[in-house]
């Protein structure tokens, strides 16, 4: 396993790939509907010197079994926003406005769960997909969308993509680049790299010739993928949120569902709009 460090974020955390789940408060998973999905939780991304986590079952390369894109007006292209770096963090400091980033892998049934509820409290939200994910699940990329949110490129197999040749990275990010194409008509808005928080240099410059004009990263790291509890992941995330703010999330941990009304909650009563990645920098 590699570890991923970068200076602006030191702690390291193991790289066991069988992480241990912990079981989310039974009254909050209840009210939440992740009884039907909690067994069959997925791994996650790694985040500054976290855990590397398995990637999804891969299937064979082949056309979707979902609707031609074509059915339905193409989704948003990617954007560049003048004066933001080419990775970035971070929003406007000086607007009441988050952005909820969801890395997309795991159980669908989890994934409708989170997406559900954060439309229940006019939430939008941004979810970067792992290509596999999207052979697996195709209908999935059009749900997202047809909600509102965001839908970006998460890399095709969910590897460590800076400890690859250039070769294995450009295909990487093109293989999720093209089903994100053939199932919206459009490569995603987003791209984000896959097991670290921060792109190299050469991924970087990977991501920018195959369409996108940022790469995404987060100042805020919600932990969930550790299976701490959902409470140990609210206060987290509103421990750390503030105006502008990206914050890391995960489909396919219970924590994050038994979560996310608590964090939503407690979002309004600050006056702080979850809104998709777009709208915050815009």
């Amino acid at each position: 396993m590699v570890r991923v460090t970068t200076p602006d974020r030191p702690p390291q955390h193991s790289t066991d790939e069988s992480v241990t789940r912990a079981a989310p408060d039974r009254r909050a998973a209840l009210r939440s509907g992740v009884a039907l999905a909690a067994g069959s939780l997925t791994a996650a991304c790694a985040t500054s010197g976290a855990a590397a986590h398995p990637p999804a079952a891969s299937r064979a390369s082949g056309t979707p079994s979902a609707a031609h894109p074509a059915a339905r007006p193409a989704a948003a292209a990617p954007r560049r926003f003048p004066g933001q770096p080419a990775e970035i963090s971070h929003g406007p400091r000086d607007r009441p406005r988050v952005a909820l980033t969801f890395h997309g892998q795991g159980d669908p049934a989890v994934a409708r769960t989170l997406l559900g509820e954060a439309e229940k409290n006019g939430a939008r939200v941004t979810v970067l997909a792992v290509g596999t994910w999207l052979d697996e699940h195709p209908d999935l990329a059009r749900r997202i969308l047809d909600g509102g949110h965001d839908l970006g490129n998460h890399t095709l197999r969910h590897l460590d993509i800076n400890a690859m040749s250039e070769k294995e990275a450009d295909a990487e990010i093109r293989g999720c680049a093209e089903r994100l194409r053939r199932l919206t008509g459009s490569i995603g808005t987003w791209f984000r790299p896959s097991r670290t928080p921060r792109a190299s240099p050469a991924v970087e410059r990977l991501a920018r010739a195959a369409g996108y004009p940022h790469v995404l990263s987060y100042d805020l790291d919600s932990l969930d993928y550790t299976s701490p509890g959902a409470a140990a992941v609210t206060r987290q995330v509103l421990g750390g949120i503030r105006n502008g703010s990206v914050v890391s999330l995960h489909f396919g941990y219970a924590d994050t569902v038994a979560a996310l009304p608590a964090v939503l909650e407690e979002l309004g009563r600050r006056g702080l709009r979850a809104v998709t990645t777009t709208e915050l920098l815009s």
